[in-house]
């Protein structure tokens, strides 16, 4: 919640208005996808909070050496005689995160697992590049 009215700071009163109930009904768990990445020899490994996504709603795309990773919930329910307190209920959620994992790294070597609201991924570190060196003739 700090990080929030930290962001927003610009003194309009609509703004001061929107801090006041922000915080009461603004979750910020929607669209931080906490992430972690762990660094071995051979690789990435990348951990992604997605708690109530389900693994058909998850995408993962890697283009021009960026990691997308995105996400997208669309939730209808009518209700009908059950529950007249309700005649529709509708909920979209969506959040997209990039991470640069480097122009080398070909998508069928990325390895990526959904469970309990985990993604976790497996990046291979590109190969270090060899210095070979060279001797100048001096004339």
């Amino acid at each position: 919640m700090k990080a929030y009215l930290q962001k927003r700071n610009s003194g309009d009163l609509f703004d001061v208005f929107e801090d006041f109930f922000k915080p009461m009904f603004y979750d910020e768990q929607l669209d931080s996808m906490r992430t972690d990445i762990r660094e071995t020899d051979k690789e990435y490994q990348h951990s992604i909070e997605m708690p109530g996504f389900k693994k058909e709603e998850i995408k993962v795309s890697l283009e021009n050496g960026y990691l997308t990773v995105s996400a997208e919930k669309n939730e209808t329910q009518e209700e009908g005689k059950d529950s007249p307190k309700y005649l529709r209920k509708e909920c979209r959620v969506s959040c997209q995160r990039s991470y640069y994992v480097g122009d080398k790294v070909q998508e069928e070597n990325v390895k990526a697992r959904y469970e309990n609201g985990m993604l976790e991924l497996t990046v291979p570190k590109e190969e270090p590049k060899k210095i070979t060196s060279k001797s100048i003739s001096i004339e």
